[in-house]
């Protein structure tokens, strides 16, 4: 193919060019439908797996967590808030504020005891008892999280080996951290 020359040469190019942005634009177009299309399918596909498993998600804490981490690596987040479709969908939403709210009172009923700072396995096995359900270390920890809007309150820290949750509302600063952690080492916390 020969190349033309002159001004017939340049509307030739340009020709060419938007000739190829229309192509394009239809190129991305199509896909973008394509991958509306497939969303669409997808988020059916799993309101029919959460409407199916809703009590096993709502009941069993591993299925829950397996369910849970799924839905986040595609981003979406199911357990989160109890308002909105997956909310009403599953009813699981309230599972957390209601944790939520379990864990602020044994945390206040604990506080003379242990300062606002308990260790997750016993706020675990409180929350147990009183809830006479499984309950998991991840429950808590994203429980926690949901009380981030109260501020620096309630929230997991780490002493040593252990996860505490801790709510009183002062930062644990590097000097006590570094006495918690010799108590949990001497046997003493």
């Amino acid at each position: 193919m020969r190349k033309a020359v002159g001004i017939q040469g340049l509307n030739r190019q340009a020709q060419n060019k938007q000739q190829f942005k229309k192509q394009g634009e239809q190129i991305v177009a199509t896909q973008l439908q394509t991958i509306e299309q497939q969303m669409q399918v997808f988020k059916s596909k799993l309101e029919e797996f959460a409407i199916k498993y809703r009590d096993k998600i709502n009941g069993n804490a591993e299925f829950r967590r397996q369910f849970q981490i799924m839905c986040t690596s595609i981003g979406v987040d199911p357990l989160a808030s109890k308002k909105g479709f997956w909310g009403e969908l599953l009813g699981v939403g309230d599972f957390y504020y209601e944790l939520a709210v379990q864990i602020v009172e044994i945390c206040l009923k604990t506080r003379n005891t242990n300062g606002g700072i308990i260790d997750i396995d016993q706020l675990c096995n409180h929350v147990q008892t009183i809830r006479h359900t499984i309950i998991t270390i991840d429950d808590i920890e994203r429980s926690v999280n949901h009380l981030k809007v109260l501020g620096n309150c309630f929230k997991i820290t780490k002493i040593g080996t252990q996860k505490v949750v801790q709510s009183i509302p002062d930062e644990l600063n590097d000097d006590h951290t570094l006495v918690l952690s010799f108590g949990q080492v001497n046997s003493i916390y």
